[in-house]
């Protein structure tokens, strides 16, 4: 009887040993010498949230710039290793949006967005900016424009496409003879 209580425990005990084996790593600090992984430019040098990415195998995450970035890079499906956990700046708790905080990270799953806001991320793009505390995105987003939303309704239209200038960011250029120069500059065909 014992030994048929034991077997029956078994998986049990296995399953939990795995589990505990495949605890995601802690957030790391970002520090001084905390760069990104897309710009290789220092991370405090930078506005607005950061993200950093683990993976299967290496000591260290690979920060990112912007939040935006860490989650083209996550549904990119060119890794060399496993994601094993992604953290981002939860600006709910951020001293500001010039200092997103140092270890204010939160699992990226776990926050809620504001996507499409008025503030532009790290590098001058679009930003997903995070938040653990919904009513903290629902003012954010009151004051700066954007939708609230979760991490798996973020469609990837929005990830994964070129940025499109705004009217507030596009450079002011006169167009009108594009045409003509493009003529001027192609290859002469035969007469």
């Amino acid at each position: 009887m014992n030994r048929l209580i034991l077997i029956a425990a078994l998986p049990l005990v296995l399953a939990a040993c795995k589990q505990e084996a495949a605890a995601p790593p802690a957030p790391v600090s970002m520090t001084a010498e905390a760069v990104g992984h897309f710009c290789q430019m220092d991370l405090l040098e930078h506005p607005g949230p950061k993200a950093q990415v683990h993976l299967e195998g290496l000591p260290y995450p690979l920060f990112f710039s912007q939040v935006r970035d860490a989650e083209a890079y996550r549904r990119m499906p060119e890794q060399s290793h496993a994601i094993t956990a992604v953290y981002v700046s939860d600006m709910a708790v951020a001293p500001g949006w010039d200092d997103p905080g140092a270890d204010n990270w939160i699992a990226a799953g776990d926050a809620i967005y504001v996507v499409g806001a008025a503030r532009l991320g790290g590098m001058g793009g679009q930003e997903f900016v995070p938040f653990s505390d919904p009513e903290a995105a629902r003012a954010f987003a009151a004051r700066h424009g954007g939708d609230v939303m979760g991490l798996t309704d973020i469609p990837d239209r929005l990830v994964l496409a070129a940025e499109t200038p705004t009217a507030a960011t596009a450079p002011d250029v006169d167009d009108s003879d594009y045409l003509d120069r493009l003529r001027a500059v192609a290859p002469k065909t035969g007469d």
